[in-house]
């Protein structure tokens, strides 16, 4: 193969490339292209096509700085859409999200759930939140220092997620029913340390836009279920908190109904790319000829 022909994008390229390209565009045709925030996505878009070309060098080392280019920017773009989304979409759409689950189940889950408040179930339910982020960091770590094919498809499944769901947070900006229906409630979400230590970086790390889909799910059921395949001793210790940490986004009433329907649907996509990539994935003793047939 020609090291200077591009063999057929990968997924997550092509979803987190079109977020880039789709926010780029839509800010440049509202705010300019002066814009901050559109130089910014302008000059994440030559970093993706830089990095891109690197995950096509033969070296191994060079691959995976090409592949390191998503979780910088997947970090670095949750943080512009705080001030990119009011740009595009300076409403909310929590009222849209709650006709659904009203549709769905007749009121908002999180309401229905009131009865069952209390302290200890708080706390355990903010550890099982705030879990996401170590699982999240240290899935990430032992994929980047892995197998490198076994990277490639990690990295296939999860940032095909984040690209997906940015759009989404962009398309359908909300805040979430603790901040949307806050007088609803009538039984407060008190606990103990864990509970206000969660509480607190919510509150300072979200990007206010951050709702539908739910990425909590979404990302969170894509580790599992890709660590009970290929790191099964993984999915065995976190089986149970991830379990926690789907019920928590209903309880602590970060999220609707239907963001979390959507997140899994999104992680099950997800998955499925994985395995369509690994079906994909030269054997040893196949050549690239035999699996991209017509490709140079």
């Amino acid at each position: 193969m020609n090291p200077h022909k591009f063999p057929r994008l990968l997924p997550h390229e092509v979803f987190f490339g079109l977020m880039l390209v789709i926010l780029w565009a839509r800010l440049a045709f509202v705010a300019g292209f002066p814009g901050g925030y559109t130089l910014f996505y302008a000059v994440a878009i030559l970093l993706n096509v830089a990095a891109i070309r690197l995950a096509r060098s033969q070296n191994p080392m060079r691959q995976r700085l090409g592949l390191l280019y998503y979780p910088v920017f997947m970090n670095l773009v949750f943080m512009s859409l705080k001030g990119s989304i009011p740009l595009l979409h300076p409403g909310r759409m929590d009222a849209s999200l709650h006709r659904i689950d009203s549709m769905l189940i007749g009121t908002n889950l999180s309401i229905r759930l009131q009865p069952f408040v209390h302290p200890v179930f708080t706390e355990f339910f903010s550890f099982c939140y705030i879990l996401f982020f170590p699982y999240l960091l240290f899935g990430m770590v032992m994929a980047f220092v892995g197998d490198l094919e076994l990277l490639k498809r990690f990295c296939v499944g999860l940032f095909s997620i984040y690209g997906i769901g940015f759009l989404g947070y962009s398309l359908v900006p909300a805040a979430g029913p603790y901040v949307a229906m806050a007088d609803q409630y009538t039984v407060s979400l008190d606990g103990w340390w864990i509970t206000h230590w969660n509480a607190a970086i919510v509150a300072r790390g979200s990007n206010g836009v951050d709702v539908f889909p739910s990425l909590h799910c979404a990302v969170s059921s894509f580790l599992l279920f890709f660590d009970r395949r290929h790191r099964p001793w993984r999915f065995r210790i976190y089986l149970v908190p991830c379990v926690g940490l789907w019920l928590s986004t209903i309880y602590l009433r970060y999220h609707y109904l239907i963001d979390i329907v959507c997140g899994f649907a999104l992680s099950a996509f997800a998955l499925w790319l994985c395995r369509r990539y690994s079906s994909k994935t030269p054997a040893p003793s196949q050549t690239h000829h035999e699996i991209y047939p017509g490709l140079p």
